[in-house]
């Protein structure tokens, strides 16, 4: 009986375990369901809720090329200035051929190392194309027909001084590089201080019987200025640190300051005309990396750079001078794309940089298109917008005090604690931190990220595509036919910029005739009143100057003999397309 009752239970333990199992089981899969435009169950996880240093860019970018592999290699396209890799992810489907044979979109972030959210917004685009590519078919034609390179941070070193050393929400902008900023013959000799130990370079503040300013009684957080018949109880004294060096002044001579992005060899200017460009283009290595990469790949036909902060989609020039880089043509191309970029990232606006914003001389921006005919834009991320839906203005303090309030309860201010300083006595020490007003709050960053990859995927998708469209034959008599083909570009970005044809940046695009021996061909000017252009050396070689968005050229081919043949088209930047008969 004992014996029996003993089967009973271990059986009834066993199909109990079985059922715990199959419900757990069973749970895992209807217990979530798939929201529309997200990765079901992506192969690598990542939170989109935070920020990562370089090495855990880096972590998820391997992570990325090894879950998939047919879709996504790494590589490092060069060195910092402290040494450290600049790693690059190459998106495409290696299947339908090599990367350098589609049109490409390049794709950066961080080269203001303050700047941060730039290297997730990047990471998002392709971590969102590599766990969509199997579910959604616009993307698994998109990495068919299109390479994207993808680099998170060009500034490795100081995106990690950022974060691991004591800093402000706009420092450093540079990257690491040592230099005299205030003029003494010392470099560095004046760098930030942490006086309180909590990560974030905030303001001080010291009592003063002729302060101007007084604490709200009902927000002690916020400083209100006394009116001008009245006498304050508090006087600011800058920022939170100590005089190093004795000059009189507090965290003047830290890292930096050069800034990257005036370091580009397009109207390049010198300090003493631009500030913060270094001595020559190009002297900053990680610059000098990306500059040599996108040389050696000539099918990048797009480009965008992520910056903060002010929700702008800025294209160039970003100096009046350059206005007539950017014909007529070009532009409209330009606002196309930047204008279905206000309706898709809320509260974003299109500017261009010299008009609306300020000028810069020798910015990436204005290298990628003036140098390589590459349409280009810089997304500056994060726009007080999207706390509330309406507009508030940048940097507008009452704004981010009631963020803080009502939705980040506190944690994005270092209240004001009182530090015996040893050179302005007893003072108080608080303010916002370094990862808030520039950077996005971390309930903010996935749906930002999202918007600002579905507008990159657009100007990528609109990157040139080439279709052989057509091929008629006509009898000349005498031994004698004529073939043309109809060459379309399906989007909106034409095979050559403006500036490309100008400068002739880029070689033509070639349309090849094989299997047929040619006595001549000819580009067609007008079919209908039969204009032909003719090219007399290697006319089985067609090069056409240039093929326009959602537009077609024709080429004609006077053949002696036969009836096999194909026709190929071969462009930099617009990729390749083949007809056979």
């Amino acid at each position: 009986m004992k014996i029996m009752n003993i089967k009973h239970t271990v059986t009834a333990l066993a199909l109990g375990a079985l059922s715990l199992s199959s419900f757990e089981a069973s749970a895992q899969q209807e217990n979530y369901f798939r929201a529309i435009g997200t990765p079901h169950a992506p192969k690598v996880e990542i939170a989109w809720n935070r920020y990562y240093s370089a090495e855990g860019l880096w972590d998820l970018m391997k992570k990325i090329a090894v879950a998939h592999p047919k879709i996504a290699r790494i590589e490092s396209i060069g060195k910092s200035v402290e040494g450290r890799d600049i790693l690059t992810l190459t998106i495409t489907d290696f299947a339908t051929g090599k990367d350098t044979d589609k049109p490409a979109m390049w794709i950066d972030g961080n080269i203001h190392s303050n700047e941060v959210q730039g290297g997730e917004f990047s990471l998002y685009v392709a971590w969102y194309l590599t766990e969509m590519h199997g579910d959604n078919e616009f993307v698994k034609q998109l990495l068919k027909d299109k390479t994207f390179y993808i680099t998170p941070t060009i500034n490795p070193d100081a995106r990690n001084n950022f974060f691991k050393e004591p800093n402000t929400a706009s420092s450093p902008r540079s990257g690491m590089l040592v230099l005299d900023n205030d003029g003494d013959g010392k470099n560095g000799e004046d760098r930030m201080d942490d006086l309180d130990g909590d990560g974030h370079i905030t303001m001080m503040i010291r009592k003063s019987p002729t302060g101007r300013f007084i604490k709200d009684p009902l927000d002690p957080r916020r400083l209100m200025q006394v009116g001008p018949d009245q006498v304050g109880e508090y006087e600011m004294l800058g920022q939170e640190g100590v005089d190093n060096d004795g000059d009189g002044e507090v965290n003047e001579d830290g890292i930096g300051y050069y800034d990257p992005n005036r370091d580009w060899g397009w109207n390049w200017q010198p300090d003493y005309i631009q500030r913060g460009a270094m001595r020559y283009p190009f002297t900053l290595p990680e610059n000098r990396a990306v500059m040599e990469f996108v040389w050696k790949h000539s099918n990048i036909a797009g480009a965008q750079s992520f910056h903060n902060s002010g929700g702008m989609i800025l294209r160039g020039p970003g100096a009046e001078e350059d206005l007539n880089t950017y014909n007529r043509e070009d532009i409209r191309i330009y606002d196309a794309i930047g204008k279905k970029g206000e309706e898709m990232i809320p509260g974003y606006r299109y500017l261009t940089v010299y008009k609306d914003l300020y000028s810069v001389f020798g910015g990436e921006l204005d290298w990628f298109y003036g140098n390589r005919g590459i349409f280009t834009y810089t997304n500056e991320l994060m726009v007080s917008y999207l706390y509330f839906n309406k507009e508030a203005g940048r940097g507008n303090q009452e704004e981010q005090l009631k963020v803080d309030e009502l939705l980040t309860f506190g944690d994005a201010f270092v209240n004001y604690k009182e530090y015996k300083h040893p050179q302005f006595g007893t003072v108080e020490i608080g303010g916002f931190k370094k990862t808030f007003g520039r950077a996005h709050p971390g309930f903010l960053l996935e749906q930002d990220a999202h918007r600002n990859a579905a507008f990159t995927i657009y100007h990528a998708y609109h990157t040139p595509k080439l279709s052989i469209t057509e091929v008629k034959e006509e009898e000349l008599g005498g031994g004698l036919k004529a073939i043309t083909a109809t060459i379309f570009n399906e989007r909106m970005m034409p095979t050559h910029a403006s500036q490309d044809l100008k400068y002739r940046i880029e070689r033509p695009d070639y349309v090849t005739l094989t299997g047929a021996k040619v006595v001549a061909g000819f580009v067609v000017e007008d079919a209908d009143m039969k204009k032909y252009k003719e090219q007399v050396n290697s006319p089985e070689k067609m090069a056409v100057a240039n093929i326009p968005g959602m537009g077609a050229v024709q080429v004609r081919w006077i053949v002696s003999s036969g009836s096999s043949y194909s026709v190929t088209v071969d462009s930099a930047k617009g990729g390749k397309a083949s007809w056979k008969k």
